[in-house]
């Protein structure tokens, strides 16, 4: 299913997903360390061929952030 998809949004992943993915999707391991032990908000992207590191950091103190948070201790 992952090989076939044209749009695939990674996060933080376990240690035995990012060997799979790695080989299954053909991912360098520059572009692991963007999937390895990283805080909330980076990843990669894997549009077609291409695949793009993101890091979308947002600002904690507004109140969006404080709607669309899925952290229990920072919903108030």
């Amino acid at each position: 299913m992952l090989a076939n998809s044209e749009f695939l949004v990674m996060l933080n992943q376990a240690a035995t997903d990012r060997a799979e993915l790695a080989q299954l999707l053909n991912i360098s391991d520059n572009q692991l360390s963007y999937i390895t032990n990283v805080d909330s908000g980076r990843g990669l992207i894997k549009c077609g061929s291409t695949i793009v590191p993101f890091m979308n950091v947002f600002p904690k103190n507004t109140r969006l952030y404080r709607l669309m948070t899925t952290k229990p201790s920072e919903m108030k």
